[in-house]
C-alpha cells in the first residue's frame, strides 16, 4: 500500500493513539493532532517513530489553530490524503444536569471541530480529486445512552458524514463513519475506581458479551481508508458488539425465555 500523510486529532487520547500505531504500522507519515501539549508529547515518545510521526497543537474549537495544525502538517509529510476526525469528550450525563456551556461545549468540540477540520483541507483534497475522511462518532448518535449534547453532536456528526460522501464524492474523496459504542480508555479511569465490576455489568447489554478495546476501532479505520474500501463512502459503520442492534438482556426480559 503506498503511504499516504493522515492527520488525527485528538491523538493524544486512547483510541487516537491506537488509530496513530496502526497507521503508522501499515507505513503512513501520520501527524497526530491534540490541544494537551503535556499528553501530546507523552504519546508522541510512546509511539516512537519520529521519522513518520508528528505531534502537532491544535485546538478543533479554533479555526485558525485548525488551519496553522495542518499548514506545519502539510510542510512536514506532504499534502493531506486522509482526515480522520477523532478529537472528542463529553460533559454533563443528563439533560436536567446540562447547562448551555456545557451543551455548547459538547456540540463545539465533537461537531463543529469535525468540520473546522474538513474546511482546513477540503479545498486542497478537491484541487488533487483525491482523499479520504473519517468520523469516529459513537452509537449514541442513534440511541438513548446519556449524555445528550455529546449524542447530538455525534448524532450530526453521521449527518455531516453522508452529506460530505455525496458533495464529495464527484470529487474522488471519500467519507464514513465509526460508531463505537463503550470502549475501554482513561476516560473511565474514575467510574472504573469506584465501581471496579463496571465493565462487567457493561457487558451483559453487548450481544458478544464483551467491550471494545481502542484497537478494534483502529483496525477498522484501516480498512475504511484503505483500497479495499474504494467504493464505501457515506457509510456509518457500528464498531460495538451488536449493542445498537439489540440486547438479549432486555429480550429476555420482554420474552420470558433463556436464549
Amino acid at each position: 500500500m503506498m503511504s499516504r500523510t493522515i492527520v488525527v486529532t485528538g491523538g493524544a487520547g486512547d483510541i487516537g493513539q491506537a488509530l496513530c500505531r496502526r497507521f503508522l504500522a501499515d507505513g503512513n507519515r501520520v501527524a497526530m493532532l491534540d490541544r494537551d501539549e503535556a499528553a501530546l508529547d507523552k504519546a508522541v515518545a510512546a509511539l516512537g517513530s519520529p521519522e513518520a510521526l508528528l505531534g502537532v497543537r491544535a485546538d478543533v474549537t479554533d479555526l485558525e489553530s485548525v488551519r496553522q495544525a495542518m499548514a506545519e502538517a502539510e510542510a512536514r509529510h506532504g499534502a493531506v490524503d486522509v482526515l480522520v476526525n477523532n478529537a472528542g469528550g463529553v460533559v454533563s450525563p443528563t439533560l436536567r444536569t446540562t447547562e448551555e456551556a456545557d451543551w455548547l461545549a459538547d456540540i463545539e468540540l465533537n461537531l463543529n471541530g469535525a468540520w473546522r477540520c474538513v474546511r482546513a483541507v477540503q479545498d486542497s483534497m478537491v484541487e488533487r480529486r483525491s482523499g479520504a475522511i473519517l468520523n469516529i462518532s459513537s452509537v449514541n448518535g442513534a440511541g438513548i445512552y446519556g449524555y445528550p449534547a455529546y449524542s447530538s453532536a455525534k448524532a450530526g456528526l453521521m449527518q455531516l458524514t453522508r452529506f460530505l460522501a455525496v458533495e464529495l464524492g464527484p470529487y474522488g474523496i471519500r467519507a464514513n463513519a465509526i460508531a463505537p459504542g463503550s470502549v475501554k480508555t482513561q476516560a473511565w479511569k474514575e467510574r472504573v475506581e469506584k465501581n471496579p465490576e463496571i465493565f462487567e455489568r457493561l457487558k451483559r447489554w453487548y450481544p458478544l458479551g464483551d467491550i471494545c478495546v481502542p484497537e478494534d476501532v483502529a483496525g477498522v479505520a484501516a480498512f475504511l481508508i484503505g483500497p479495499d474500501a474504494r467504493m464505501i463512502t457515506g457509510a456509518i459503520l457500528p464498531v460495538d458488539g451488536g449493542l445498537s442492534v439489540g440486547s438479549t438482556t432486555m429480550a429476555r426480559e420482554f420474552c420470558g425465555a433463556e436464549f
